[in-house]
């Protein structure tokens, strides 16, 4: 055996590994759902002075360090200011999403005509909007659908966000929705909870302290009563619902993005981006700050100073077009009495590169720039312009989906619910909602586009009207269209002649030897 084996199987005999003993991590979470959400609203209101107010009571050290919370040394003072940016970027992502929403396609002409009805009465699309931005950017919420025959016959659709709602699950299945009405009587807060489940609402009235009161101690409540519906049992042994599948429930959970801090609970856009937005702010502040310091100053003897025509005393300076600075004249052999104008430096470059680097920070993994209006190099190609919208065609994508999955199912519980109320069958809603492309190209270039395609013999008629117009005509509008085209282009249908396959043999007078 060599020196070098040796060697090897000494060096084994000596080395002990040991495994790495458990170690147990702890870390404590600063705010619960209700609070993170209070927060994000807060920044979306965007008001100065409401964020201040909101840094200076929140404890963690973290928070006590960010621009908003910090204080001025006396005679040294600030001015905070809010750009705005988180409230622009939502209300920005739900017009780009919203305004492609196409009509709703019924396969029945009843369920058109009361969903009509139901729209009219809830401005729908209105509350859609409202919706969307709340789950935005508290991260999730929910769509109630009751009934109030003192309103009207008709169901009332209403949406509550995410801090005002509870999510039950029962092996990760949703189980109930819990809404959270707040209300206040003689001085004494209440909290109504209706427990939205599968064929059932129930109320629970609670007092300032998390006690149940009886549901007439206020008169907002007293006449609120547990309902069932569509055919709901309770199993008096086991306690919970038969899950018939005629059963449903009277309410739709809506969340873009689900939350990695918070199980079954959405996830806001704001979540992740706190931070960036504080810097931001405080990058424009400094920058404001240092233009208000840098104003131009004017030193002007005394001795130059106009003089009032009349009682001969100094004009006092005008804040707003004559302001200057007295000094003292010189009285030297050879001196010169004469205005200074001092304008101080101001670093506009270093500036604006923080400015530029904050805000892509804000705005990565969210929108495009250019979707916010901010100018990013023109370029007049088509492909460019969607290259530069490919965050916002992502972002606007997950709300799309998530839409597409749950307004059906809130157009079929307010149908179901109607009917439910005038003893009709509830027979399941089929409804298509589809959203138009965002960004597409130009209606110019499209034309240019598919005339290539078709002068090259690779599209058809119907092929190239149904890709210039798609969604934004309906089929019997691109039928005729279709008709005309041909028309004007000389191409006729001709039905085929029908062909006998019956053969005369005529009659035997007619058959010659």
């Amino acid at each position: 055996m060599s020196f070098i084996e040796k060697m090897k199987r000494g060096i084994r005999s000596w080395l002990e590994i040991d495994r790495a003993g458990v170690q147990t991590i702890r870390i404590q979470e600063h705010m619960d759902y209700d609070t993170n959400a209070a927060k994000n609203r807060i920044w979306y209101r965007g008001l100065s002075a409401e964020l201040s107010e909101l840094y200076s009571q929140l404890d963690t050290d973290n928070d006590k360090l960010k621009f908003w919370a910090a204080k001025s040394t006396p005679g040294m003072e600030i001015r905070k200011i809010h750009t705005g940016l988180p409230s622009l970027i939502v209300d920005t992502l739900t017009d780009v999403t919203l305004v492609d929403l196409n009509e709703f396609d019924f396969k029945k002409k009843d369920d058109e005509e009361i969903w009509e009805k139901i729209d009219k009465l809830n401005k729908f699309e209105k509350r859609l909007e409202k919706a969307v931005k709340e789950t935005l950017y508290i991260g999730d919420g929910a769509f109630k659908v009751s009934i109030d025959t003192t309103i009207s016959k008709y169901p009332i659709v209403e949406f509550y966000p995410g801090d005002r709602v509870d999510f039950e699950y029962k092996r990760g299945v949703l189980r109930e929705i819990i809404f959270k009405t707040p209300y206040s009587h003689e001085a004494n807060r209440y909290t109504l909870l209706e427990h939205y489940g599968y064929g059932y609402v129930k109320y629970e009235l609670l007092n300032a302290y998390g006690n149940e009161l009886a549901l007439n101690s206020i008169p907002e409540t007293a006449d609120l009563v547990d309902v069932t519906f569509a055919g709901y049992q309770k199993d008096p042994k086991e306690g919970i619902a038969d899950q018939a599948e005629s059963l449903y429930m009277m309410a739709v959970p809506l969340m873009f993005y689900e939350s990695g801090k918070w199980e079954g609970r959405g996830q806001s856009i704001f979540d992740r981006k706190i931070d960036s937005f504080d810097s931001f702010d405080e990058t424009w502040s400094q920058w404001m700050d240092a233009l208000r310091a840098g104003r131009s100053k004017e030193y002007v003897p005394e001795s130059l100073i106009p003089r009032d025509p009349k009682t001969g005393s100094l004009m006092r300076p005008n804040h707003f077009d004559n302001r200057f600075i007295k000094v003292a004249g010189d009285l030297s052999e050879n001196g010169q009495n004469k205005i200074d104008l001092e304008q101080p430096a101001i670093p506009h470059e270093s500036y604006l590169a923080s400015y530029i680097t904050a805000l892509d920070l804000c705005l990565q993994g969210i929108i495009s720039p250019s979707t916010l209006g901010i100018d990013v190099k023109k370029l007049d190609n088509a492909d460019a312009q969607r290259e530069k919208e490919k965050a916002t065609l992502y972002t606007r994508s997950s709300i799309v989906n998530a839409l597409q999955e749950d307004l059906p199912e809130i157009v079929d519980i307010a149908i179901k619910a109607y009917r439910e109320l005038n003893h009709n069958p509830t027979d399941d809603v089929e409804v298509e909602i589809s959203f138009g492309e965002y960004a597409n190209p130009s209606f110019e270039s499209q034309i240019e586009t598919i005339s290539k395609g078709k002068a090259g013999g690779i599209m058809s008629i119907e092929a190239s009207v149904e890709e210039l117009y798609g969604d934004t005509k309906d089929d019997d509008w691109k039928a005729e269209e279709i008709k005309r085209l041909k028309a004007e282009q000389g191409i006729s249908e001709v039905e085929e002649p029908a062909v006998s396959t019956e053969i005369d043999m005529g009659g035997d007078d007619e058959i010659k030897s």
